[in-house]
């Protein structure tokens, strides 16, 4: 056996057991995590998976209910007394009617159009100011977080009136701008990620700047990669908060062609009266984007709880 494959078969022996460290050192970790969420006997770790389970039935529940009633004919829907399963069979006829009555294709892009800009723009503003509030030295600040910890204060009702007002100046009524811009200003969003970056070991930024580093490439090559799961945590939220937005939307656009998912279909409901199958056939259509995008990122929010939870952050 040669010399060259005794060191090969070494450092792939090394590695095999590097990745095995690894792998034992996450399973400790997440059994740290489990014992501390649950307990670390067996008897309230089970209690606690049953109350669990109980409290995400009765969650899941009315969710079930709402999903089968959508698939009902309004009959069956109404009939007494109520069960589950439908006399006549399950049918479409209720989302039929919902994508013939209006525009919910148009309705559904007006949605996702407005969430994802608010998103991306609102964590391009956001980030920034955290990271300039929580690393940079410079005059006013303290005075600047007060400012920002006084805006999360302040109701979003109270700015309807001199919103709709500048609006109405700038000529944007009506369109896609005057649904967006408002909704850029989130003050939590830079005071969440600030509590996240104050929490970055300060060493690392003189390592940084030992070696050369500005502002910008410490926020852009340090910061942002550690910051991953609160920036997932982040997006996802404003992107709920956007979508589920229904006040300014409301206000700010008359033009069915600009009416965003929750605006446009109470108008086909208030059309057709009080019809519970379709309205729930409705809330199903709206809420579906939102379950995709909570599947699409739960690893990271999870994450990011677990995280802030362990630490106490």
């Amino acid at each position: 056996m040669t010399t060259q494959t005794l060191t090969t078969r070494g450092r792939t022996d090394r590695s095999g057991a590097t990745r095995a460290t690894r792998r034992a050192e996450q399973a400790r970790a997440r059994a740290r995590q489990r014992d501390l969420v649950l307990g670390g006997g067996r008897g309230p770790r089970v209690a606690a998976v049953t109350i669990l389970v109980v409290l995400a039935s009765l969650w899941l529940l009315p969710m079930l209910w709402g999903l089968i009633t959508s698939f009902k004919a309004e009959q069956d829907a109404v009939a007494l007394p109520l069960t589950l399963l439908p006399e006549s069979g399950f049918t479409l006829d209720q989302y039929r009617g919902l994508f013939a009555a209006g525009n919910v294709q148009q309705w559904m892009f007006n949605s996702l159009l407005v969430a994802v800009l608010v998103t991306v723009s609102t964590l391009a503003v956001a980030a920034p100011a955290a990271f300039a509030m929580s690393r940079m030295d410079f005059r006013g600040r303290s005075a600047l977080m007060i400012l920002t910890i006084a805006a999360i204060v302040v109701p979003p009702q109270l700015l309807i009136v001199p919103l709709f007002q500048q609006m109405v100046s700038l000529n944007l009524v009506d369109t896609y701008a005057a649904v967006i811009l408002p909704q850029l200003v989130m003050p939590i969003i830079v005071f969440i990620l600030k509590r996240f970056f104050d929490a970055v070991p300060r060493e690392l930024d003189e390592a940084a700047r030992i070696d050369g580093a500005s502002y910008w490439r410490l926020f852009t090559t340090v910061i942002l990669p550690l910051s991953r799961p609160i920036l997932a945590a982040a997006a996802i939220f404003v992107f709920i908060s956007a979508w589920n937005n229904y006040l300014w939307p409301f206000i700010i656009t008359t033009d069915p062609a600009l009416m965003t998912l929750p605006v446009g279909i109470p108008n086909i409901l208030d059309s057709y009266g009080t019809f519970y199958a379709a309205q729930l056939a409705s809330s199903m259509v709206a809420a579906a984007p939102m379950i995709v995008v909570f599947v699409l990122f739960q690893r990271h929010i999870v994450r990011s709880v677990a995280t802030t939870g362990i630490t106490g952050q």
